[in-house]
């Protein structure tokens, strides 16, 4: 009985090890590796002289379930992640405070008229044809810095393309 009541044991152990064994030695340096989020089609309106805040849209695509924390740029003092909602037929926008969801594999938008990036004291004007370093910081992937071009909204899919 003892005997069995061991080899039970240690089969048991050995089952429960052996899925994490081979993943251990991988998986101590895979997680940094495959947490990690791509940005695309980086690009920030050009604004009115004067202008403290400057809107930034981007599109973010996470290897593995993350969020969008915040960020920062040399061109303003602070870079927030906003949202535009609509309440009792008026538009509202608001900081996303806790950070915008990026779900594993999904192509995250942040465009004209929804989810979107505000640079708020803006230490210049943003110019069309300049671009504007932005850093995107996460809640578990390391930080990414993206060259944003300045321009005006593309008006159909295929001014997209040109750029």
């Amino acid at each position: 009985m003892k005997i069995k009541l061991a080899l039970a044991a240690a089969a048991l152990s050995l089952t429960a090890c052996n899925p994490s064994e081979p993943a251990k030695a991988p998986a101590a340096e895979t997680p940094a590796e495959t947490a990690a989020v791509t940005a695309t089609d980086a690009w920030c309106r050009p604004s009115p002289n004067g202008a403290k805040a400057g809107g930034c849209y981007v599109t973010l695509t996470a290897t593995t379930d993350d969020r969008l924390t915040g960020g920062s740029t040399p061109r303003a003092a602070s870079l927030q992640v906003h949202e535009m909602k609509t309440e009792n037929g008026m538009m509202k926008m608001a900081e996303l405070t806790a950070g915008l969801p990026l779900p594993a594999g999904q192509a995250v938008a942040l465009a004209p008229g929804g989810n979107h990036l505000m640079l708020i004291g803006l230490t210049a004007p943003l110019v069309a044809g300049e671009t504007v370093p932005l850093t995107f910081q996460f809640a578990s992937a390391p930080a990414i810095t993206v060259q944003a071009q300045v321009r005006q909204p593309a008006m159909d899919g295929m001014d997209h393309a040109a750029h």
